[in-house]
């Protein structure tokens, strides 16, 4: 899994406990109250090049040639490869989201947006080659064919994860983007899922003007001073207020687009586009799940190590607990590339794994396409 940080690829080695086996012709086991259901075996990182950091970021701003797209899908693919290869040996599926560089979830004639679509890179087949393991990837443009906006995703993942009969639970993200579930319990037609905005995007757009790739341990936003004014003119952001279901991307969400920033000094940037990103969540807490009940929150994502950040949002989501995803026994750093692996599971069985209310689709979808291994 990469996402919009679009700083690396995380990897996990998942086993799914009480489900059948791939493959098999068993029905879709339903869920119990116990929670956990799955356990991870194995996790790496591996950091993108600076190089190909840079091409990912271009192509999200729009500014590659066909060509450069089409060899950066394939540089991607082995990259990805590669990475799953280390915990590869034990593993019966490979699961690849590839690396979203463009989405577009909503028409809106001033950006150009005249059709609906999704563009995740990182080649399926190279990965099959290198593993020599069958591949699920490329999610999102079965759900946008069914009318939805192919996200969130992970939301039917979490529940399968961590839903818990009669807790009130919230699995937050803080990746690139911030998004949410919201699970009241276990059965999916409660489940509430969207993007609520920025999260790690602008911060590390900020960081970068000092020469640093993100603000580690929110010092870079901690010696600046936050720019009230324009905090509350960008708070009026048209996407905040939009119901969901609803989803964003990079293509919302930068510096360039965040009017008067850049009359700000570096570490006054910093430390307005933090304020800015914990309001955002805070504001859609308040709007959108409290009015219907919650009773703790649990956080994933390289946002959980920036405590400036994360103190910001527990002070204005108190008293409802903020806690780390790993009290309910998964790494933070795990959390949706674990997803994506039950997405792929789901999908490699024939079931269904999308939950159109939460993506605004008319009908749940099998997403994920197959590419076959060939002869060992």
């Amino acid at each position: 899994m990469s996402g919009t940080s679009a700083d690396g690829v995380d990897c996990v080695l998942l086993e799914l406990s009480g489900f059948p086996a791939l493959g098999s012709s068993d029905a879709q086991p339903m869920l119990s109250g116990t929670v956990p259901r799955a356990r991870i075996l194995g996790q790496t990182y591996r950091a993108y090049p600076q190089s190909l950091r840079d091409d990912v970021l271009a192509a999200a701003r729009d500014e590659l040639t066909t060509s450069h797209i089409a060899q950066l899908d394939f540089e991607l693919g082995q990259f990805l490869g590669e990475a799953a290869l280390e915990l590869s040996g034990e593993a019966q599926l490979i699961v690849s989201h590839g690396q979203t560089v463009y989405h577009i979830p909503r028409l809106d004639e001033k950006r150009g947006w005249h059709t609906l679509a999704t563009l995740q890179l990182g080649q399926a087949a190279l990965i099959a080659e290198i593993t020599a393991r069958d591949v699920i990837s490329d999610f999102r443009p079965s759900d946008l064919a069914a009318g939805g906006q192919a996200a969130p995703l992970v939301p039917f993942a979490d529940r399968i994860l961590f839903a818990q009969e009669g807790v009130k639970r919230a699995i937050h993200n803080l990746g690139g983007l911030s998004n949410l579930t919201y699970l009241p319990g276990l059965e999916p037609e409660g489940v509430l899922a969207f993007d609520t905005g920025p999260a790690n995007c602008l911060i590390d757009e900020a960081a970068a003007l000092l020469g640093q790739r993100f603000d580690e341990g929110g010092r870079l936003a901690s010696s600046g001073r936050v720019d009230r004014t324009l905090l509350e003119r960008w708070t009026q952001n048209p996407y905040l207020s939009l119901e969901p279901p609803k989803s964003t991307g990079r293509e919302v969400w930068n510096l360039g687009a965040l009017e008067g920033v850049f009359k700000l000094e570096p570490r006054d940037i910093a430390a307005t586009v933090t304020a800015f990103t914990a309001q955002t969540i805070v504001q859609a807490y308040q709007k959108f799940v409290l009015p219907r009940g919650l009773d703790e929150v649990y956080v994933a994502g390289g946002g959980t190590q920036n405590p400036l950040l994360m103190s910001l949002i527990a002070q204005g989501l108190a008293p409802v607990p903020v806690r780390p995803l790993e009290e309910l026994g998964m790494p933070s750093s795990a959390r949706e590339a674990a997803a994506f692996a039950v997405l792929g599971y789901y999908a490699c069985q024939g079931w269904a794994n999308t939950l159109p209310h939460t993506t605004g689709a008319r009908r749940a979808t099998v997403a994920g396409k197959w590419t076959r291994a060939g002869p060992k």
